[in-house]
């Protein structure tokens, strides 16, 4: 009967904390303001870019690893951003995001795997980016939410940082460095998806 009665317990006040260090610990783009160089998406993502990344799971250890190329073009406030990526066990991706430059640093846009449409607010050298993707695990899918973070380093590199959240929890955790590539041409790149 006491086992009953504390392991229940150990799980609440466990969860409780969990929860209540997450709400404490949450980031605010305005925290950002001020912070040079200043993060514009038009600027940035323009042209031939890379980038190299992991995805870490809950307790830390990397259980991915990647590339990506990248191909940018802006029309006006229009902005288009193809992705090809390729994983360590050989598999491969695409995504195209269309993204509209809706002025003072926020944003907006869409992909092919992206459920409705992406959010983002630039303020100096930080973007966040919210949305919610059909994330494919195996043979299956999983809807999650993406709290996606970009800090400009400097012209040429930015880091991302993504939490993967599934019922408020932090699944995962992806990380990777964007460099832009001006003497590169990826526009013509086709990479099937699998």
């Amino acid at each position: 009967m006491r086992f009953l009665a504390t392991v229940p317990f150990r799980i609440l006040f466990t969860l409780c904390v969990a929860l209540l260090l997450n709400a404490c610990s949450s980031r605010d783009i305005e925290d950002y303001q001020g912070s040079t160089p200043n993060l514009d998406l038009k600027q940035f993502f323009e042209g031939s870019l890379t980038a190299h990344g992991v995805v870490e799971d809950f307790s830390g250890h990397v259980v991915r690893r990647f590339t990506v190329k990248m191909f940018a073009h802006w029309d006006g406030d229009n902005g288009e951003i193809k992705e090809w990526f390729i994983y360590d066990d050989g598999e491969k991706q695409t995504r195209i995001w269309n993204i509209i430059s809706l002025g003072e640093g926020n944003y907006s846009g869409g992909a092919n795997d992206i459920l409705g449409d992406a959010t983002g607010r630039a303020v100096g050298m930080a973007l966040q980016w919210e949305y919610e993707m059909l994330l494919p695990v195996d043979d299956s899918e999983y809807q999650v939410r993406f709290d996606d973070w970009m800090y400009l380093v400097d012209e040429n590199t930015i880091i991302n940082r993504s939490d993967i959240i599934k019922f408020g929890i932090t699944m995962a955790q992806v990380t990777l460095v964007i460099t832009k590539q001006p003497s590169a041409d990826f526009s013509d790149m086709t990479i099937a998806i699998d």
